[in-house]
């Protein structure tokens, strides 16, 4: 029995130490490390900023063509859609009746012109009064101002071009009657150059007048600004031109005001009505902070980047953010002063405010990808002592697409 009971708690003793080997020791922890993030200087670089529109392209001359004369239309001298120059012919009305006002225009003023001398003639010897001179003379000049006038009216008999551009369609065929001043023959507009019209805001009007009153930028109502557009199949901005007229005033309706550039348009690839995408100069040059796009983190409505305090800790600098350069720069405006070291990727791994991290040291680089301003001084150089005096509408701008 005894032998039993020692056999009982040997067993026992035996499955205790077993159950208390099996159980596992607690892991040894290795300190954390910091995790690593790529940082930085903010790029330093001298720019100006572009201000961006939408706009229409206008000609700068559309004349309906209208008939000067009446009378029955007998030619037509163009294609439908044809470009023309000033002066070209475009339609011939029946010019027979206005012939035969001349010739009877021309006989009359014949006959007074020979009245009119031999009451010249006559004075000398006192055989007519000075009154009788004087209404020969009135009649000789009527009788010439008849011819003038039959002789213009037979020259409207062919209808010309007043502008260079492209042609409409006819809108009367021939025989037809056409009126005076009444019937509208077809529709001229001019293509090179053209105009680009675009709004813009109280607010951006305002900002012009403070930079050009600080000497920083010149005002585009008296300055010709330079201004690059693309069209909707463009990526980059490849026509260029310059300012040529700010309106005088506020548009009640809309708040905006109406600006004009003057655009070269030499392989006639603009039409009127086309929309585009306009950048004008929206500041003067400065030396501005510049990171790239991803080192901005969004916290609501606002904007931050992570900065590395002295022990290498991660902190939030709240900051404001000017415009995105194309080669994907961002313009700091407020909250850094360029000598911080600003985290530029691996922000997702900080966790926590004062978190300490692994800092890896990169360079920040300028990539040139703004070949606008490379133009500008050329553009600024051509138009030196300017034309500003001279219509617009007549004058083709010395710029080179």
């Amino acid at each position: 029995m005894q032998i039993i009971k020692y056999c009982h708690l040997l067993l026992v003793s035996l499955l205790f130490l077993n159950i208390t080997g099996c159980q596992k020791q607690p892991p040894v922890q290795s300190p954390q490390v910091p995790p690593e993030v790529d940082v930085a200087l903010p790029l330093k670089q001298k720019i100006v900023e572009w201000d961006e529109y939408t706009g229409r392209f206008e000609a700068i001359e559309s004349v309906d063509i209208r008939a000067r004369v009446t009378g029955y239309l007998v030619e037509k001298k163009f294609k439908d859609g044809q470009t023309v120059k000033k002066g070209d012919v475009l339609f011939v009305i029946d010019p027979r009746p206005f012939e035969f006002q001349v010739q009877r225009a021309e006989a009359q003023f014949q006959l007074a012109r020979k009245e009119y001398n031999r009451a010249i003639n006559l004075r000398k010897t006192n055989a007519v009064s000075s009154e009788e001179v004087d209404r020969r003379l009135n009649e000789f000049k009527v009788a010439e101002a008849e011819l003038n006038s039959v002789k213009l009216d037979l020259a409207f008999t062919q209808v010309k071009s007043p502008i260079d551009g492209k042609l409409s369609e006819d809108f009367i065929n021939v025989g037809n009657l056409v009126r005076e001043n009444d019937t509208v023959l077809t529709r001229v507009v001019s293509f090179d150059p053209i105009h680009f019209e675009f709004e813009a805001s109280q607010a951006q009007l305002l900002k012009y007048i403070r930079l050009d009153r600080a000497g920083k930028r010149p005002g585009s109502d008296t300055n010709p600004n330079p201004i690059f557009i693309r069209l909707q199949d463009e990526l980059t901005y490849e026509h260029q031109g310059y300012m040529d007229f700010v309106d005088n005033i506020i548009d009640r309706g809309t708040g905006t005001i109406l600006g004009k550039a003057v655009v070269s348009n030499q392989d006639s690839v603009i039409y009127p009505g086309l929309f585009g995408r306009a950048r004008l100069l929206g500041s003067g040059e400065y030396e501005a902070i510049l990171l790239p796009e991803k080192a901005i983190n969004t916290e609501q409505t606002r904007k931050f980047v992570y900065t590395l305090t002295t022990e290498n800790q991660a902190q939030r600098t709240y900051i404001e953010l000017g415009p995105l350069l194309d080669n994907g720069m961002m313009v700091i405006k407020k909250g850094l002063m360029g000598d911080e070291r600003v985290v530029i990727s691996g922000s997702q791994r900080i966790r926590m405010p004062q978190q300490p991290v692994t800092p890896k040291i990169i360079e920040l680089k300028w990539v040139e990808v703004d070949t606008m301003m490379t133009k500008v001084s050329e553009i600024l150089s051509k138009k030196q002592g300017g034309d500003k005096s001279t219509d617009s509408s007549t004058q083709t701008p010395d710029i080179q697409p």
